[in-house]
């Protein structure tokens, strides 16, 4: 078993390396659908449970509309929630309207650098393949850089392109560009924001307030009170993952539980569980893990396991290695999403728009939750490690083999 483990962590690290290092780069222009930096606050917060001080990327007002959101009915057609709706405010698109036949739809994508957006783009192109009146689409790679999407973007904005979807690598840097673009053709902002309300719609799930009170509002219910709680961050200062965090902190605060430990993995297995190892040799037994993200859950998971712990309540993401991880030793856990089913979206919402149909202003997408009723949904054999299983993608041409995976 120890020799599996080895082998399969090796195939793994590179790959949750890459994950870690590129997402924390993607994830620090969210600023927009999450949380500004400069605000304070923590609502309701009666104690300090052992985790610190509040970020200051925290923003009550974006907290509390977050946690609002995760408890409506999304407004769509059911079974389909990249085509839903969260409290959407319509907003006209006539002047849009495209006339003539074919349309040439453009991407300026921050890049493909992670498995998350890997897995995104592969749903965005067999979206724009279902869709015969595109007959012409054109995706320009930024490779993460800013200077290079800029130019992308300007490129695009100067071609025969009838929409323009922009995912940005950075949210200040890519502003002037994305109002730039917006004065020529109608433009699409998805997954991160920017600092202009220029764009006919901006697309983004529920948010990071919604994924970390999600799991730690799981821990609250599963771990006796007084229970010890390890938190395992990637990085600071990023500013998704501090809202993740500083939702978690507002609950663990309201509870009786004791965060012992709050560690920066860096994303890397090894030292995920090295931290683990020397939080069960200080602490004696750890009662919960809470993460901010999943991609080193199951090292976390074996960590307890070379201990010879038992796993104790462990929040994950919808990684398929956490997922088969879960079902195979009966874990009690929970998995939040930031679903990668949203990158479907903004070609619906572009054909709407040069058909003239109204659009939410911002288009707020559901987000939903993995839990142990609905695993056996989500969990797919013979997919990749780490595909990710809320790609709402199984009824596209070319899956499972498109997504790297086997019938």
């Amino acid at each position: 078993m120890t020799a599996i483990r080895t082998i399969r962590r090796r195939a793994l690290a590179s790959a949750a390396a890459l994950l870690t290092t590129a997402f924390i780069a993607s994830c620090t222009s969210d600023a927009p659908p999450d949380s500004p930096a400069g605000a304070t606050g923590a609502s309701g917060a009666s104690k300090d449970s052992g985790t610190g001080a509040q970020s200051k990327f925290f923003q009550q007002t974006e907290y509390d509309r977050q946690l609002a959101l995760g408890k409506q009915t999304p407004e769509g057609p059911a079974g389909k929630p990249w085509e839903q709706m969260l409290s959407p405010q319509l907003t006209d698109t006539a002047q849009y309207k495209k006339q003539g036949q074919g349309i040439h739809l453009c991407f300026s994508n921050a890049g493909v650098f992670n498995p998350w957006r890997q897995v995104g783009l592969k749903n965005m192109r067999a979206e724009a393949g279902l869709h015969k009146e595109i007959t012409k689409f054109t995706v320009l790679d930024a490779q993460g850089k800013d200077d290079k999407q800029i130019s992308d973007i300007q490129e695009l904005a100067g071609r025969d392109c009838d929409a323009l979807i922009v995912s940005p690598n950075t949210t200040a840097t890519l502003t002037p560009a994305v109002k730039q673009a917006c004065a020529k053709l109608p433009v699409i902002v998805f997954d991160r924001g920017v600092e202009t309300d220029c764009a006919v719609t901006f697309i983004n799930p529920i948010g990071g307030y919604g994924y970390g009170a999600v799991a730690a509002d799981f821990l609250v219910e599963k771990v006796k009170p007084k229970g010890k709680i390890l938190a395992l961050r990637i990085s600071p200062g990023v500013d998704v993952l501090e809202t993740r965090w500083s939702a978690a902190k507002v609950a663990f605060d309201k509870s009786e539980l004791d965060v012992v430990d709050v560690k920066f993995t860096d994303g890397d297995p090894a030292k995920t569980k090295s931290i683990v190892t020397d939080a069960l040799t200080r602490h004696g037994d750890i009662d919960g893990v809470w993460m901010d993200s999943g991609a080193t859950a199951v090292a976390a998971v074996e960590a307890f396991e070379d201990a010879g712990k038992d796993v104790p309540p462990i929040t994950g993401e919808d990684q398929q290695d956490f997922l088969q991880a879960w079902k195979d030793k009966k874990l009690t856990a929970i998995a939040p999403t930031y679903p990668t089913f949203q990158w479907r979206t903004p070609v619906i919402a572009a054909l709407k728009i040069l058909n003239g149909q109204q659009v939410p202003k911002e288009w707020k997408l559901p987000q939903p939750t993995v839990t142990q009723d609905t695993l056996d949904q989500y969990l797919r054999p013979g997919m990749p490690p780490l595909h990710y299983a809320m790609c709402g993608c199984e009824k596209l041409p070319g899956f499972p083999e498109s997504w790297g995976g086997k019938k």
